[in-house]
């Protein structure tokens, strides 16, 4: 019989950009969710995160919809624009019925309520995600 090497992979999560002007609770949010092995940015506000997005092209942008200067909505519109497939994930202190119904017809794909469930937050990342890219290590 034949013996067949194989290379091992990283699974890659995919590249996360975390929008929220609460700069403890974004930099705890990134820092979990690097534990996950997720490649996270932060923005604290929406014109660093239009930078971000250029820049750092993620997969998945998780939005406060309570910005400053422009609020999650016009933000998610802005970066749509920017990157080609990113999918959006809104997280408010806003979850009454019209809030959900008003963010999913905005584009977001799910609508997470604060305080944030991190368990939640991951099952909808998976559900989200594209299919992991397989990369050899370094």
């Amino acid at each position: 019989m034949e013996h067949i090497e194989s290379t091992p992979v990283i699974l890659v999560p995919g590249r996360l950009l975390v929008v929220d002007d609460h700069a403890d609770g974004a930099d705890i949010l990134g820092e979990l969710l690097r534990e996950e092995g997720y490649e996270v940015s932060i923005a604290y506000d929406a014109p660093t995160a239009i930078e971000l997005a250029r820049q750092f092209q993620p997969t998945i942008a998780l939005v406060d919809l309570a910005l400053p200067q422009m609020d999650g909505y016009e933000l998610a519109r802005h970066l749509r624009d920017r990157v080609a497939g990113l999918q959006f994930v809104a997280v408010s202190g806003y979850g009454d019925p019209a809030d959900l119904q008003k963010s999913a017809a905005a584009g977001f794909h799910a609508h997470l309520g604060k305080p944030l469930d991190f368990d939640k937050l991951v099952m909808v990342l998976d559900e989200l995600r594209p299919s992991a890219r397989k990369i050899a290590p370094v």
